[in-house]
C-alpha cells in the first residue's frame, strides 16, 4: 500500500494522475496522510475510477457539487465515478489519515457490456444523483460493511491468489453498497449537465491561471453565459469563478515555494498574482504567514519525508 501525501492532476484537466494504474490490473491501495498535504486539503479533482475509503484518524471533510459529508474515524464510504470532489482535513486533528481502494469498475465486472457489468456496475457507476455513499458504524448494516472494508485492506500482494482473492471482496462489498444505494437508484433520474460545464472550467483555469483571466472567458470554455456560470461556481465548488481562481493559484504558488529556488517576485509573476506585496498579503490572508515562511516552515518539517 502507496503512502499519499499529496495529489497530481493530468496535464490540462483536474483529472487526477493515478501512480502504478495499469490496464492488466487496474487497482491502486493507498494510505493516505490529509494532514500532510498542502493546506490539508486536495485540490478540486475527478477520476474515471471508484474510490472506497476507510477513515483511520481524524475528521475528514469530503465536498462535491452536491453538498458536503463529514467522516470520522471508523467511517467509510464510496465515491463515484466521474465525481468532482475535494477532500479538506479537519485543522483541529493532529493527523487524518484513510486508507483508499481505487479501481476501474471492470475490475468487477470484468468486461464491458458483461451481464455483471450491465446488472451490477453500470446502474451505481451512471447514477448521477449518487456522488458519495457514506458508511457509518452506528448504523448495523453499515457496520458489517464497514467491518468487511477494514479486511479488504489486509490482503497482501505477497499472498497466493492475491488478486482473486482481492476482487472477491470488493465484489462483495460492492452488492452490499448497490442494496444500500437501491433506493435512490429507484428515483427518477435527472440529467445533471452541471457536472460537465464546470470541469470544461476548472480546466481551463488549470491551463491559464498564469495569464489574466476573465469570467467571460471561462464561460465561454463551457459554451454558458456569465451568469450562468456564476451560478455553476456557487453549486458545484461553492466559490464564485474570481474566488477559485485566486485559490487555484495560491495552490500553484505553494508547489512552486516548495519544489523550486525561484525567488518570491517570480513566483507571483508565473502564477498572474501580481505584485510581490499583493502577492504576500493574500497568501498570508489564506495560509496563515507569508511565502518566505511558508517555504521555510515546509523545509525545515519533516512532513515530505519518508517515515
Amino acid at each position: 500500500m502507496k503512502i499519499i501525501r499529496g495529489i497530481e492532476l493530468k496535464q490540462g484537466s483536474q483529472e487526477e494522475l493515478l501512480p502504478d494504474f495499469s490496464p492488466e490490473f487496474p487497482y491502486i491501495a493507498s494510505f493516505v496522510e490529509l494532514h500532510k498535504y498542502i493546506g490539508r486539503q486536495s485540490p478540486w479533482h475527478w477520476h474515471k475510477e471508484v474510490e472506497l475509503f476507510y477513515m483511520k484518524d481524524g475528521e475528514l471533510e469530503y465536498d462535491t457539487p452536491h453538498g458536503k459529508k463529514v467522516f470520522t474515524a471508523g467511517m467509510g464510504g464510496l465515491v463515484n465515478a466521474n465525481v468532482l470532489h475535494m477532500t479538506r482535513a479537519n485543522e483541529s486533528c493532529r493527523t487524518v489519515t484513510a486508507m483508499l481502494h481505487i479501481f476501474d469498475p471492470i475490475f468487477i465486472s470484468g468486461s464491458r457490456g458483461s451481464a455483471i457489468d450491465r446488472k451490477y456496475v453500470m446502474p451505481l457507476i451512471t447514477a448521477s444523483r449518487i456522488d458519495i455513499i457514506g458508511l457509518y458504524p452506528d448504523n448495523p448494516e453499515h457496520a458489517l460493511l464497514l467491518e468487511k472494508l477494514q479486511e479488504s485492506f489486509r490482503f497482501s500482494e505477497e499472498d497466493f491468489g492475491y488478486e482473486i482473492r482481492l476482487r472477491e471482496s470488493l465484489s462483495d462489498i460492492w452488492c452490499h453498497l448497490l442494496n444500500t444505494a437501491r433506493p435512490m437508484l429507484e428515483k427518477e433520474e435527472v440529467q445533471d449537465k452541471a457536472g460537465d460545464k464546470i470541469k470544461a472550467m476548472l480546466t481551463y483555469v488549470h491551463e491559464h491561471y498564469g495569464e489574466r483571466l476573465t469570467v467571460a472567458e471561462l464561460a465561454a470554455s463551457a459554451f454558458i453565459s456569465e451568469r450562468e456560470a456564476y451560478r455553476v461556481f456557487r453549486e458545484c465548488v461553492h466559490l464564485t469563478p474570481v474566488e477559485y481562481i485566486i485559490s487555484y493559484r495560491l495552490q500553484q504558488a505553494c508547489h512552486m515555494l516548495i519544489e523550486t529556488e525561484e525567488p518570491i517576485t517570480r513566483i507571483s509573476q508565473a502564477c498572474c498574482l501580481g505584485s510581490s506585496s499583493y502577492f504576500g498579503k493574500v497568501f498570508r490572508e489564506r495560509m496563515g504567514c507569508s511565502p518566505v515562511e511558508f517555504r521555510r516552515r515546509w523545509r525545515n518539517s519533516d512532513i515530505n519525508r519518508q517515515e
